[in-house]
């Protein structure tokens, strides 16, 4: 019983390091790409030599309109959270009322927000054909 039992705090262990390197890895990645090379040269700006080249004028990018973030339909939500733990249910199996009572129950269960709740349970009564 004993040895089950370092096995298992070894493993642990094990397991927690490799994760743990997993993630201090892939930081150190993000940071060491994000850091502009040592080797690169900065651009020769000197201007007192002409040349035969025509100077380049470039605009700065212009500011890109903020992403329109799409709300979830009750349906999608429906499906995200109810398929966490068990089969989809088709909202005609159950009625308007029923659907209420189960989604008061499951959203305090499966911590679902409120917004999220609301928009699922419109879903179900609307298509609960009953």
């Amino acid at each position: 019983m004993n040895a089950s039992k370092q096995l298992k705090t070894l493993i642990r262990t094990t397991f927690a390091t490799l994760a743990s390197l997993v993630m201090i890895g892939g930081l150190a990645s993000n940071l060491y790409s994000a850091e502009p090379s040592a080797a690169a040269s900065p651009p020769n700006t000197d201007t007192s030599s002409p040349t035969n080249s025509l100077a380049v004028v470039t605009k700065a990018p212009e500011a890109q309109p903020a992403a329109v973030r799409k709300q979830l339909t009750g349906a999608e939500l429906y499906s995200m959270h109810c398929n966490r733990c068990h089969p989809e249910r088709y909202p005609t199996e159950r009625t308007a009322a029923q659907w209420k009572t189960i989604m008061l129950h499951m959203q305090v269960r499966a911590n679902i927000p409120v917004g999220q709740s609301k928009l699922i349970l419109q879903y179900l009564q609307d298509n609960s054909g009953r």
